[in-house]
């Protein structure tokens, strides 16, 4: 068995014949991807939305992260099904972000998009057809998003209508000033292939919700593409990464701090970009703050402080403390009934 740059052998299970087999000019060849760990729960319902999709040409990788519930051999009945389905076993356990993008070398070098969906989210069934259609049609575009349901509740809206085509240039630029984003996550994307084959790691792996970086990466040389369609479902549920993990590491707001340092100077101008990031970090400091009073943890005061240590920033003491007194009063304050706009973490 080979052993690709990750440190773990490919041992790889598909149905009849090679998905690599499938005639790719009718119709652009998708690598479909889904990164598995314990999510037996929602597997089958992502399962069956790809195969519902009304686009063909596509194959489906299911990377099994070491399951230890039903999730292989759930995997394993739909392999027997449908030969464009295979499956990828990890010989050993690998961390989130180390995962995804070791998931990404498992792609067919014959497929032109990529479209991730992960186990606990799925895809409408025009989700492949609309979104190649776009990328088709304005070949700069790199990056194709839509709607996405969010539980019952529609976002990633605020585009023009008129137009499905948007500059990458001016998407990255509204993130970072005004934290607009139509990135979603991961199972909000179609992306180029190739535009992941050039990179040794797609995902920045030294912290979580890394994904928005990955976008505003691929930005610097290529267009958006967006449907105005509802086309992906993301669950928010109690053991989904978004609220347990990236809540509890304030994940969004680190991701937030990596981006305005890392892609700042290139989509903004020197004001703009210091604006823009003094805005993220009063932030992050307000959550520091907000941290320590509520769950009096030093531990995790520590912990959070280190993030600025590897952002090569310094800890202003005389900044915190004056967030650490206005969340003292507001705890004061919520003891008589009063309350304050919150600040998200995200």
């Amino acid at each position: 068995m080979a052993q690709d740059s990750a440190g773990t052998v490919k041992e790889s299970e598909r149905g009849k014949h090679s998905a690599t087999d499938i005639d790719v000019d009718t119709q652009p060849f998708v690598s479909v991807l889904t990164p598995v760990y314990n999510g037996g729960k929602f597997l089958r319902e992502c399962i069956e939305s790809v195969l519902n999709q009304n686009y063909e040409n596509w194959e489906y990788v299911l990377v099994n992260n070491r399951s230890t519930d039903d999730s292989l051999a759930i995997m394993r009945e739909y392999v027997a099904q449908d030969d464009r389905i295979r499956i990828h076993n990890n010989e050993e356990f690998l961390p989130q972000m180390e995962n995804l993008n070791h998931a990404f070398r498992q792609i067919s070098p014959k497929s032109k998009y990529c479209k991730v969906v992960h186990a606990d989210d799925w895809l409408f069934p025009e989700c492949l057809s609309q979104m190649v259609k776009v990328a088709e049609e304005y070949p700069s575009v790199g990056i194709v998003s839509s709607y996405r349901l969010v539980n019952n509740k529609v976002d990633l809206d605020g585009l023009p209508y008129s137009s499905n085509f948007n500059s990458g240039k001016e998407i990255a630029r509204k993130y970072l000033l005004y934290g607009h984003s139509q990135f979603g996550s991961p199972s909000s994307l179609l992306i180029k292939s190739d535009l992941i084959r050039e990179r040794e790691k797609f995902y920045e792996e030294s912290h979580l919700a890394s994904d928005t970086g990955a976008c505003l990466e691929l930005l610097k040389e290529s267009d958006f593409g967006f449907v105005h369609d509802i086309l992906t479902f993301s669950r928010r549920h109690d053991e989904s990464m978004s609220n347990t993990k990236c809540q509890e590491s304030f994940a969004f707001i680190h991701a937030k701090l990596f981006s305005q340092l890392d892609y700042g100077s290139f989509f903004l101008n020197e004001k703009e970009q210091q604006k823009s990031f003094s805005r993220i970090l009063n932030k992050y400091y307000i959550l520091l703050a907000r941290n320590l009073v509520q769950q009096r943890s030093l531990e995790e005061f520590k912990r959070q402080k280190e993030v600025l240590e590897k952002l090569g920033l310094n800890f202003e003491g005389m900044r915190f403390l004056k967030k650490l007194i206005r969340e003292l009063f507001q705890q004061l304050f919520r003891y008589f009934g009063l309350e304050f706009k919150k600040v998200s973490n995200k």
